[in-house]
Protein backbone atom coordinates (compact mmCIF):
# COMPACT_ATOMS: atom_id res chain seq x y z
CA UNK A 1 0.00 0.00 0.00
CA UNK A 2 0.98 3.57 -0.87
CA UNK A 3 -0.79 5.26 1.69
CA UNK A 4 0.60 8.56 3.77
CA UNK A 5 -0.57 8.10 7.06
CA UNK A 6 0.47 11.50 7.65
CA UNK A 7 -2.33 13.16 5.61
CA UNK A 8 -5.55 10.46 6.87
CA UNK A 9 -4.76 11.59 11.14
CA UNK A 10 -8.33 11.22 12.50
CA UNK A 11 -9.98 14.45 14.56
CA UNK A 12 -8.51 13.04 17.82
CA UNK A 13 -4.52 13.01 16.31
CA UNK A 14 -5.58 16.39 14.77
CA UNK A 15 -6.87 17.92 18.15
CA UNK A 16 -3.96 16.26 20.01
CA UNK A 17 -1.57 18.43 17.65
CA UNK A 18 -2.95 21.56 18.32
CA UNK A 19 -2.69 20.85 21.96
CA UNK A 20 1.05 19.90 21.49
CA UNK A 21 1.75 22.98 19.14
CA UNK A 22 -0.43 25.60 21.83
CA UNK A 23 1.84 24.33 24.71
CA UNK A 24 5.16 24.61 22.11
CA UNK A 25 4.10 28.14 21.33
CA UNK A 26 3.38 29.19 24.85
CA UNK A 27 6.79 28.05 26.15
CA UNK A 28 8.58 29.83 23.13
CA UNK A 29 6.59 32.92 22.82
CA UNK A 30 2.95 34.16 24.26
CA UNK A 31 0.36 31.65 24.78
CA UNK A 32 -2.14 31.48 22.25
CA UNK A 33 -5.60 29.86 22.45
CA UNK A 34 -7.12 26.41 21.41
CA UNK A 35 -8.79 27.75 18.62
CA UNK A 36 -5.98 29.73 17.12
CA UNK A 37 -3.75 26.54 17.52
CA UNK A 38 -6.67 24.51 15.65
CA UNK A 39 -6.62 27.52 12.70
CA UNK A 40 -2.54 27.22 12.60
CA UNK A 41 -2.91 23.06 12.43
CA UNK A 42 -5.46 23.53 9.55
CA UNK A 43 -3.36 25.85 7.89
CA UNK A 44 0.05 23.54 8.22
CA UNK A 45 -2.17 21.10 6.17
CA UNK A 46 -3.58 23.47 3.58
CA UNK A 47 -6.72 24.04 4.63
CA UNK A 48 -8.81 27.36 4.70
CA UNK A 49 -9.70 27.19 8.71
CA UNK A 50 -10.24 24.69 11.08
CA UNK A 51 -14.25 23.98 9.77
CA UNK A 52 -13.06 22.93 6.81
CA UNK A 53 -10.28 20.33 7.53
CA UNK A 54 -12.54 19.18 10.24
CA UNK A 55 -15.61 18.35 7.90
CA UNK A 56 -12.71 16.77 5.59
CA UNK A 57 -11.61 14.73 8.70
CA UNK A 58 -15.17 13.49 9.30
CA UNK A 59 -16.16 12.71 6.13
CA UNK A 60 -13.07 10.28 6.23
CA UNK A 61 -14.11 6.69 6.62
CA UNK A 62 -11.88 5.67 10.08
CA UNK A 63 -10.30 2.81 8.10
CA UNK A 64 -6.66 2.86 8.92
CA UNK A 65 -5.23 0.33 6.74
CA UNK A 66 -6.57 0.98 3.57
CA UNK A 67 -6.67 5.30 1.67
CA UNK A 68 -8.14 6.23 -1.78
CA UNK A 69 -5.44 5.50 -4.44
CA UNK A 70 -4.06 2.95 -2.45
CA UNK A 71 -2.74 -0.09 -4.65
CA UNK A 72 -4.16 -3.43 -3.27
CA UNK A 73 -3.87 -7.38 -3.97
CA UNK A 74 -6.38 -10.06 -2.46
CA UNK A 75 -9.26 -12.66 -4.26
CA UNK A 76 -12.12 -12.12 -5.33
CA UNK A 77 -14.64 -15.21 -5.88
CA UNK A 78 -11.88 -16.90 -5.86
CA UNK A 79 -9.94 -15.06 -8.28
CA UNK A 80 -6.34 -13.29 -7.46
CA UNK A 81 -6.61 -9.60 -8.13
CA UNK A 82 -4.53 -6.40 -7.96
CA UNK A 83 -6.10 -2.78 -8.99
CA UNK A 84 -6.56 0.81 -7.12
CA UNK A 85 -8.95 1.87 -4.47
CA UNK A 86 -11.21 4.29 -5.97
CA UNK A 87 -13.27 4.64 -3.04
CA UNK A 88 -14.20 3.79 0.12
CA UNK A 89 -17.14 4.25 2.57
CA UNK A 90 -18.03 3.78 6.33
CA UNK A 91 -20.86 1.48 6.80
CA UNK A 92 -20.54 1.02 10.83
CA UNK A 93 -17.71 2.55 12.24
CA UNK A 94 -14.91 0.27 13.23
CA UNK A 95 -16.71 -2.90 11.42
CA UNK A 96 -17.66 -2.54 8.01
CA UNK A 97 -16.42 -0.69 5.09
CA UNK A 98 -17.81 -0.39 1.33
CA UNK A 99 -14.70 -0.21 -1.29
CA UNK A 100 -14.45 0.34 -4.29
CA UNK A 101 -11.33 -1.36 -6.40
CA UNK A 102 -10.61 -0.52 -9.98
CA UNK A 103 -8.28 -3.41 -11.16
CA UNK A 104 -5.44 -3.63 -13.21
CA UNK A 105 -6.65 -6.35 -15.47
CA UNK A 106 -10.32 -7.92 -15.64
CA UNK A 107 -10.83 -11.36 -13.81
CA UNK A 108 -13.84 -13.67 -14.69
CA UNK A 109 -15.65 -13.94 -11.48
CA UNK A 110 -17.78 -17.16 -12.64
CA UNK A 111 -16.61 -20.61 -12.69
CA UNK A 112 -19.06 -21.87 -15.03
CA UNK A 113 -17.03 -23.50 -17.68
CA UNK A 114 -19.67 -22.25 -20.51
CA UNK A 115 -19.96 -19.01 -19.11
CA UNK A 116 -17.82 -16.03 -18.12
CA UNK A 117 -18.62 -12.52 -16.59
CA UNK A 118 -15.20 -10.25 -16.65
CA UNK A 119 -14.91 -7.34 -14.44
CA UNK A 120 -12.79 -4.84 -14.17
CA UNK A 121 -14.19 -2.87 -11.09
CA UNK A 122 -15.05 -4.55 -7.53
CA UNK A 123 -17.78 -3.09 -5.02
CA UNK A 124 -17.58 -5.47 -1.91
CA UNK A 125 -18.42 -4.74 1.54
CA UNK A 126 -15.44 -5.86 4.28
CA UNK A 127 -14.64 -5.64 7.71
CA UNK A 128 -11.35 -3.94 9.21
CA UNK A 129 -9.23 -6.65 8.27
CA UNK A 130 -10.64 -6.33 4.73
CA UNK A 131 -12.46 -9.51 4.53
CA UNK A 132 -15.89 -9.99 3.50
CA UNK A 133 -18.90 -10.97 5.56
CA UNK A 134 -20.90 -12.33 2.30
CA UNK A 135 -19.36 -15.75 1.69
CA UNK A 136 -20.01 -18.09 -1.47
CA UNK A 137 -22.05 -21.37 -0.91
CA UNK A 138 -18.88 -23.26 -0.28
CA UNK A 139 -18.20 -21.11 3.21
CA UNK A 140 -15.42 -18.81 1.46
CA UNK A 141 -15.62 -15.34 2.17
CA UNK A 142 -16.75 -13.25 -1.33
CA UNK A 143 -13.43 -10.91 -0.87
CA UNK A 144 -9.95 -11.43 0.89
CA UNK A 145 -7.60 -8.28 0.96
CA UNK A 146 -4.13 -8.82 1.69
CA UNK A 147 -3.58 -6.13 4.18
Amino acid sequence: MNSSRQDSLSLKELKQQARRLRSDIAQDAAPISHSKSLEMVAHQRGFKDWNTLHASASNRPDFEKLSLGDTVTGRYLGQSFRGEVVAIRTIKLGQLYHISIQLEQAIDVVTFESFSNFRRRLNCSVDHRGVSPAKTSNGEPHMILEL
